[in-house]
């Protein structure tokens, strides 16, 4: 969207029956003249009564709260956080979801690579930016662009345990990827764990939730389109859900002039 001083990108994937991702949406459309017969029930009268039999459209959606783009939750990692019960989506400050942004591109990392904070720190020293605390920082793989294949939930750089608590470290309480998860592919985990069993390797990065609290916001998009690393706001408001584990959102990139 482009305005007079003022250009907003979307960073989110649409809710679609045909999406890529293992939890996807289950969308029932109900089209106009379906609402006509609804709504003369509910008001006792005759679907002959509307314009061309036809009043409102609807749809029923089933999904997750992890379905789409969506934030996650301190809940979602763990029961307790900080030696605390871990806060749900409705109860986190709102003040964490809009902020400066900074876009760390990994794009040129493989499927499955797991970015370490060396990498962070690598990155930042590339694009010359010092993070500060609530910056929402954004890490592009560029898996959006196969949001519609089958192996979605495979294709994305992920990061590491180490690397979320560096950026913890340095202040940040909201971080996202365009990846279908924040850590490597589970396939992955997996692979790795069923050769050699052993803590530290399963959901590591989401686990850092446990000992600092923290959100991610998982299956971003368009983050090829931002056109500088920084100097950007994002808005990233979850859906307030009553106790849940994750809420979804539409992300925006914000740039003035």
């Amino acid at each position: 969207m482009k305005r007079e001083g003022l250009r907003i990108i979307d960073l989110s994937v649409p809710l679609d029956n045909q999406a890529g991702e293992p939890m996807k949406p289950k969308i029932s459309y109900f089209a106009h003249e379906a609402g006509a017969e609804e709504a003369a029930q509910f008001f006792g009268l005759e679907p002959d009564d509307f314009p061309e039999r036809k009043a409102w459209a609807v749809e029923t959606v089933t999904l997750t709260t992890h379905t789409g783009t969506h934030v996650d939750a301190p809940w979602h990692y763990w029961p307790t956080s900080e030696g605390k019960p871990a806060r749900t989506i409705d109860q986190l400050p709102l003040e964490w979801f809009y902020g400066d942004g900074v876009l760390l591109d990994f794009s040129d990392k493989p499927a499955g690579y797991e970015i370490s904070a060396d990498d962070l720190q690598h990155k930042l020293a590339e694009i010359g930016y010092k993070l500060k605390p609530f910056d929402i920082v954004l890490v592009r793989s560029d898996a959006d662009k196969r949001f519609y294949d089958p192996d979605y939930a495979q294709v994305h750089a992920g990061m590491s345990a180490a690397a979320t608590h560096w950026l913890i470290d340095q202040g940040i309480k909201v971080m996202g990827t365009d990846g279908w998860g924040w850590d490597i592919p589970f396939s992955v985990q997996a692979a790795d764990y069923k050769r050699n069993p052993r803590d530290g390797v399963l959901w590591a990065a989401h686990f850092v939730g446990r000992e600092k609290e923290y959100c991610q916001i998982e299956k971003l998009a368009n983050l090829d389109q931002l056109p500088a690393p920084y100097g950007f706001q994002v808005a990233v408001f979850p859906v307030k859900i009553k106790g849940a584990s994750g809420g979804w959102a539409r992300p925006v990139a914000i740039f003035q002039g």
